[in-house]
């Protein structure tokens, strides 16, 4: 069962909290709250999709601290910054940092939940593409080193007497590689084969 898009929601200020927990529950989003990053930290399951709703000024850990602590993690959760200080230069600092947005307060509640849309939208294609990569991974795995050799010939669209030559083998050896790769991956035609290292982040020729 694929667990739910939880926003998390990081914001010292009780009155911000509360109302922004009521507006994204109102619309369907599950919300969770917390008073400060270090609480925030505390149970924070990165596996868990969704996005972080962050204010940027908190005392102890600011939300740029978090953002901060968070990469030094590898956790790739997409943060919206949310401050009453519309300061330009930690505006263009959180966006560098990978911010999908930063919206100053006041804001309307579209402007917000466009940009947790957006995040959301970021943090489904990341986790896809994560998903992917790790397959294609596992399933290469399996490969023997000629035949990734043959693979990645394979997918540069050559014919088994190309391949041959390139390799110095006969055309029949390849054609042996070439069914056992294919077993492996459980793949059943090229063209599945470069969807699936396409997928899995293989680099193509042009």
């Amino acid at each position: 069962m694929v667990p739910e898009e939880t926003v998390y929601v990081v914001d010292d200020g009780p009155a911000m909290r509360e109302s922004l927990g009521w507006l994204l529950e109102s619309v369907g989003y599950p919300t969770e709250t917390f008073t400060s990053a270090e609480e925030f930290l505390d149970h924070f399951d990165p596996e868990r999709p969704g996005c972080i709703v962050l204010d940027v000024r908190m005392p102890h850990m600011t939300g740029l601290d978090l953002q901060n602590e968070l990469a030094e993690r590898g956790v790739e959760t997409p943060i919206v910054f949310i401050t009453a200080y519309g300061e330009v230069s930690l505006a263009v600092r959180a966006c560098k940092a990978g911010a999908v947005d930063f919206i100053e307060k006041p804001f309307s509640d579209e402007t917000l939940l466009e940009a947790i849309r957006k995040a959301l939208d970021r943090d489904r294609v990341a986790r896809q593409t994560r998903t992917a990569r790790a397959d294609f991974e596992d399933r290469t795995a399996r490969l023997t080193a000629r035949e990734r050799d043959v693979m990645t010939h394979v997918m540069e669209g050559k014919t088994n007497r190309e391949i041959a030559r390139d390799l110095g083998l006969s055309p029949r050896t390849i054609e042996v590689h070439r069914g056992r790769l294919m077993d492996k991956l459980k793949v059943g035609s090229v063209a599945e084969l470069v969807r699936l290292g396409m997928s899995g982040g293989a680099v193509l020729p042009a």
